[in-house]
């Protein structure tokens, strides 16, 4: 007697579901970061709790941030070579740079009229003494150099001079990354037959790389409990309160764009929202948690192509491009109403020609955020293009992790969206999949077949 494979499975634990180790995970990050906070400083430093958190986020950080590199390059190079099996690929790629900018400009004209209703500027509570240069700028000379790569790894260095000394770190650059895999898949398309093996070898690469990801993706409520733990250890709630009014316009913003723009879209196109929140939901919340549209990606791409029935060759390109490139929060929202905010903490007048400069940015410019938090990079860009100051950065980066989790998960989840929607006015999307009532937990959406 043989099983059907299409039977329900039996309900698996609660305690099994990746979304409630995530919960569980946020809760006693909270509770461990008020208790570090109750123990205060020892001797001038952090205490052992405090310490212990803030090695585990930047651990699991740090093994994120690892695999950065080569799953850029080869997610974009084994997408690239996907495309050759759709007969609509040039058509698939201008639809989806074209919705890229649509979405974009909704959430940018969002967040204006948000920061002209809440005036965040003029309601906080801090003082001009937080005031101070980022340690990142980002200005247009400096995004369109950064578009030529120097080096074939994209590696940057950068040496930091402290009274201890000096000490030096490599770095890489996401966009140089990004026009360095998309030129050689290209070059791989035009070589023939003779570039298949490259071709072959990067495909069953990426599989490689996506399992490594996947074991870090399983530490995710680990480093849940050292990254919120170490905030609320390092900010408290006192600075979120001083800035209060400005952390709400954005969250609104946020609201706003994911649960009211989105669902119209989807509406427009002849789908369902909520079967859309219900796929895209494992990687919306993998992306809240660990603050990376890039960590999220395969998650994204997996639930797109599984939960939102977008052809697999499609949605393995327009993800990894969006999670580079399609940033709704970091890059509209956020970058808006912190500008907004600065000018009127300044008591600088911004005319209607500082409005369009604001969406200009935002909608050709959003490539400068690529990375795994790239905000401040996208807000200094449009500080500088506007002629306001740029020491207004350093009034609202104490809270910036605090907001780079709801930025995220709207990055995210515009990356899964605008796949969905394209495929469905080209004609290709999967309806019957998409209909589907099951979806797939984070966990079992694992790219490569679990052991």
């Amino acid at each position: 007697m043989t099983t059907s494979s299409t039977a329900a499975r039996p309900p698996r634990p609660l305690y099994t579901n990746f979304g409630f180790q995530v919960l569980v995970a946020l809760v006693v990050g909270v509770i461990l970061g008020l208790i570090a906070r109750g123990i205060g400083p020892i001797d001038g430093g952090p205490n052992w709790l405090a310490q212990t958190l803030s090695t585990i986020g930047s651990a699991f950080v740090t093994l994120l941030r690892t695999m950065v590199p080569v799953l850029i390059f080869t997610a974009i190079v084994a997408s690239i070579a996907n495309l050759r099996e759709l007969n609509n690929a040039a058509r698939l790629v201008w639809q989806t740079l074209l919705w890229f900018a649509i979405t974009a400009l909704i959430a940018v004209v969002i967040g204006i009229a948000l920061g002209l209703i809440f005036q965040p500027g003029l309601n906080t509570a801090v003082t001009e003494e937080a005031a101070r240069l980022p340690s990142r700028n980002g200005s247009w000379l400096d995004f369109l150099t950064g578009l030529i790569p120097v080096n074939i790894l994209g590696l940057q260095a950068s040496t930091r001079i402290t009274d201890g000394g000096a000490t030096t770190s490599l770095n890489f650059n996401v966009l140089q990354l990004l026009v360095l895999s998309i030129a050689i898949g290209v070059a791989a398309l035009k070589v023939g037959d003779a570039a298949q093996p490259f071709l072959d070898f990067t495909k069953s690469f990426l599989k490689v790389v996506h399992k490594l990801l996947w074991w870090v993706i399983r530490l995710v409520p680990i480093g849940t409990v050292g990254l919120l733990g170490n905030a609320i250890y390092a900010y408290g709630w006192e600075t979120l309160a001083q800035l209060g009014v400005y952390a709400g316009a954005i969250y609104i913003g946020l609201a706003i764009v994911l649960f009211v723009v989105y669902p119209a879209l989807l509406s427009v196109n002849g789908l369902s929202p909520i079967r859309y929140f219900q796929g895209a939901w494992p990687a919306i919340q993998f992306a809240f948690v660990s603050r990376s549209s890039i960590g999220t990606m395969p998650i994204t791409e997996r639930v797109t192509e599984k939960n939102l029935g977008v052809p697999r060759e499609y949605a393995a390109f327009a993800v990894p491009l969006g999670a580079t490139t399609k940033m709704d929060g970091c890059a509209s929202i956020y970058p808006a109403i912190s500008a907004i905010f600065v000018a009127q903490f300044f008591g600088i007048d911004l005319g209607i020609q500082d409005y369009l400069l604001i969406v200009f940015v935002a909608v050709v410019g959003s490539a400068a955020t690529a990375g795994l938090t790239g905000a401040t990079v996208m807000l200094t860009l449009t500080l500088s293009t506007l002629g306001l100051p740029l020491e207004g950065v350093g009034l609202l980066l104490a809270i910036d992790p605090i907001l780079d989790m709801g930025r995220t998960a709207v990055n995210v989840a515009g990356q899964a969206l605008v796949p969905t929607i394209v495929a469905k006015r080209q004609g290709i999307l999967d309806q019957e999949s998409y209909d589907r009532i099951e979806s797939i937990d984070a966990l079992d959406a694992s790219p490569v077949p679990a052991e």
